[in-house]
């Protein structure tokens, strides 16, 4: 078989876009130094934020709780560096407003190395431990997402769960992250795939690659044994191939109903770098601090996936990757589902994938005037959810939100962007569907 000829499986409609992952795919993942000082925000995960276990003038060591989960729904936080707490306030995050978060001065001296953890065999463990250990160990979804993984992987007894689905698309344009994991730590990602297979219960996991990654696909198969019940699955290199509906689609060839969530259809859905650090993290006993993250675009002097301690400020990345632009805007992911930051105070957290760094040019091109529908259907045909993002950007210019979501199905908008894409008119609809979501919720609260 000719790898880099490898046909793909995949879902109806999506986009087409430049993948720009030429600057940073061959690059090899380097540690990123540490910065003078981290910003953790409490609540860098979805869930409840964490209870500091910290006070100002403390001194940590790397890996140490600094803060405790606070239920079920939340997590922990582990110094990403020997230090000195000193500030407990709020601070700017990648979420917008600022958050209560713990500041960390960094010990200049200190060789930093892990002074926190203890070895244990994760697979010799019963499921309940296993889902303990794995929320102590504070590892959220690093895709994006951001969910908690331990409750991602706790499969309520009433559902009946199959098949584990490892998610290493990695569709966002720019973003090479994910594929240098696949390549550099495919041990990792099969010890926590196997992991999450035991805490899941499930008979099978399916790794989905997309086509451009011949040689991820290879890496892992060869990483392999013959009895595991673990296989690859080639996907068509498609915009949002990796949003898990699309994924389960073109990877199982399952559908899940509108409203409904994987394990309706006996699928658990995990990126690729939350698998390499869960296997990773178990066996050692130690808490997630640090992440991988791609730092690309055309502002970008020395572009490259890199190893960051979590807090370190988007300031410090532009100084040690060389930004050549003027404007003050960043985005933090890729640039179809990332957030845009101006604030460089704004730390990496565990949903950071990574920094992207536009020139003027490009920012000023993505600035143009929204103008008026033209009715054409190009975002009907883009929508994977197979919505009318047209109809819905009408009723969100009207502020009918209710009928949006009740006959237009709004809330299962996951914000691909793709609509906003393909508009020749320039319409911001996802930003209205975002809006939108966010003031039905309020309602609902």
């Amino acid at each position: 078989m000719i790898l880099s000829f490898l046909r793909g499986h995949t879902f109806s409609h999506g986009v087409r876009v430049a993948h720009h992952k030429e600057q940073t795919a061959s690059r090899p993942i380097r540690r990123l130094p540490f910065p003078e000082r981290l910003i953790l925000p409490l609540d860098p995960h979805i869930g409840k934020p964490a209870v500091p276990l910290v006070r100002r003038g403390q001194e940590v060591v790397r890996g140490e709780p600094i803060a405790r989960a606070d239920g079920w729904m939340s997590l922990p936080i582990h110094a990403p560096a020997t230090g000195r707490v000193v500030a407990l306030e709020p601070m700017p995050t990648p979420r917008g407003p600022r958050r209560p978060a713990i500041v960390l001065e960094v010990d200049p001296a200190d060789t930093q190395e892990m002074g926190w953890g203890e070895p244990r065999d994760p697979l010799a463990m019963d499921r309940e431990t296993l889902i303990a250990a794995i929320q102590e160990s504070g590892l959220a979804g690093l895709g994006g997402a951001a969910f908690p993984t331990h409750v991602k992987l706790s499969v309520p007894p009433e559902q009946r769960v199959d098949t584990l689905l490892i998610n290493g698309c990695e569709c966002e344009p720019y973003l090479t992250c994910d594929h240098r994991i696949m390549l550099e730590q495919t041990d990792d990602l099969v010890t926590g795939i196997r992991i999450a297979m035991r805490a899941t219960g499930v008979q099978e996991a399916v790794i989905g690659v997309e086509n451009n990654k011949p040689d991820a696909v290879a890496a892992i198969r060869a990483g392999l044994r013959e009895e595991d019940p673990i296989r690859v699955v080639v996907v068509e290199s498609k915009y949002p191939q990796g949003a898990e509906k699309m994924l389960i689609k073109a990877a199982l060839g399952r559908e899940v109903p509108p409203g409904g969530i994987p394990a309706q259809v006996g699928v658990v859905v995990n990126n690729v770098g939350t698998m390499a650090a869960l296997g990773h993290l178990l066996p050692r006993g130690e808490g997630l601090v640090e992440r991988v993250i791609t730092v690309a675009g055309p502002a970008v002097r020395r572009p490259g996936n890199y190893r960051v301690a979590l807090g370190t400020p988007i300031e410090f990345i532009l100084r040690h990757c060389g930004f050549e632009g003027k404007m003050g805007e960043f985005i933090l992911g890729g640039p179809m589902m990332g957030s845009a930051v101006s604030a460089v105070e704004t730390p990496i957290t565990k949903g950071t994938s990574g920094v992207l760094m536009l020139h003027e040019r490009e920012i000023e091109a993505e600035s143009r005037p929204a103008e008026h529908c033209i009715r054409c259907g190009r975002c009907v045909e883009a929508c994977p959810m197979h919505l009318n993002p047209c109809e819905l950007g009408w009723l969100a210019r009207k502020r009918e939100y209710d009928t949006m979501a009740e006959r237009f199905h709004l809330m299962d908008c996951f914000e691909c962007g793709c609509c906003s894409f393909v508009c020749p008119a320039s319409i911001p609809l996802v930003q209205y569907f975002r809006i939108a979501k966010s003031i039905l919720r309020e309602q609902a609260a």
